[in-house]
């Protein structure tokens, strides 16, 4: 598909200048782009890359000479990432899913399909679910008894939606994405060695030798609006009310949400993220790469953890977390750097007692 360089300006509410009738297929960085492609060369480091190249249009950073550089046309935006969004989905060609039902899939009777909805080969759509207007739904994808699904949304390969999951609409969820199994909830006849330690903090006492009993999760998963799943993230419906995720809340790959866990809106919660039972997290959270979280804690509004933190403990909202256990990402840095110089100050201080024994030794000699 091609676009003209004021059809991309005009999506981006950018400024375009020159030849902006020309037309690219596809978008590239400045050393790899070629006459189709718009090259992404948004700061000024990307210059001489740029005019290497073989690209005729770019977008620019502001106050580039774009004619200095080689180019015929050129395109200003006030902040490149956020353009980055905008280019993206304009490019996006998504995947294919043909329209109507494909005659592979099983969709049972009760099941409602909303208008427009594509479902694609080997689906299964269970007893009285509910599939939103414009829903676009990939092979392989299964959705239980009882599940809603809003309109527009996009479900990829393999996906599963439990029995009972509730989901607004403009949802994605990517490949192998699981959305309402079991939590995972096993208690024994008497009081075992975990529930000892909990209250002990670290005695199992003399508990005795038994098997585990599962817990069944009669709750459900209630998803808001706005909200994307990456691939192989699962979410357990809750024990007895519903886990819940808020609106506009994104999830990378490989994340794990625990029973009764709620999540608040507009939260990024990324790779190899798990939170265990019980939690909450408020809004506009952003935990980074395989961070975890204790259950039955709170973490509060705004809160930004670095990769690898685990809290064990209640976050007040606008904290900054780094490390393990976490702490003040500010405190944190400076206890590692403590950390790191601690070994040449003990050699100092070493060095130093040793003159001080050498000199003690000198001034007990006679003469």
């Amino acid at each position: 598909m091609r676009f003209t360089i004021q059809e991309i300006a005009t999506a981006l509410e950018a400024k375009a200048f020159g030849a902006i009738d020309l037309a690219v297929s596809r978008a590239a960085e400045p050393q790899d782009a070629g006459p189709d492609a718009l090259a992404l060369a948004m700061k000024p480091e990307y210059g001489e890359a740029l005019k290497s190249g073989a690209a005729r249009a770019a977008i620019l950073w502001e106050g580039a000479d774009w004619q200095e550089l080689g180019l015929e046309a050129a395109i200003f935006v006030p902040r490149p990432r956020y353009a980055m969004s905008g280019l993206t989905q304009l490019m996006d060609p998504g995947p294919e899913i043909a329209p109507g039902i494909h005659p592979t899939a099983v969709i049972d009777p009760s099941a409602e399909i909303g208008q427009g909805a594509a479902i694609g080969p080997l689906v299964v759509i269970g007893p009285r679910a509910r599939i939103g207007a414009g829903a676009r739904i990939a092979a392989h994808v299964s959705i239980a008894e009882d599940a809603v699904i809003g309109a527009g949304a996009l479900l990829l390969q393999g996906a599963r939606i439990g029995a009972r999951v509730t989901i607004g609409a403009n949802f994605i969820a990517h490949a192998g994405a699981v959305i309402g199994a079991d939590g995972f909830s096993f208690v024994t006849p008497e009081k075992s060695g975990v529930e000892a330690a909990r209250e002990t903090l670290g005695a199992q006492g003399s508990s005795a030798a038994q098997s585990w009993t599962r817990i069944h999760s009669l709750g459900s998963v209630e998803i808001g609006d706005d909200v994307e799943i990456g691939a192989n993230s699962t979410i357990d419906r809750g024990t007895i009310r519903a886990t819940r995720i808020g609106r506009g809340t994104k999830l990378d790959n490989l994340v794990h949400i625990g029973h009764n866990v709620e999540v608040g809106e507009d939260c990024l919660l990324c790779g190899q993220v798990g939170i265990a039972g019980s939690t909450r997290i408020g809004s506009r959270v952003v935990l980074a790469g395989q961070c975890g979280v204790s259950d039955n804690i709170f973490v509060g509004d705004d809160v930004i953890a670095g990769g690898g933190t685990k809290i064990y403990s209640n976050a007040p909202a606008g904290r900054v977390l780094l490390g393990h256990p976490a702490m003040r990402m500010d405190k944190q840095l400076e206890s590692y750097k403590v950390q790191r110089r601690l070994p040449r100050r003990l050699q100092s201080l070493q060095d130093e007692i040793d003159a001080l024994k050498k000199a003690v030794s000198k001034s007990g000699q006679s003469d």
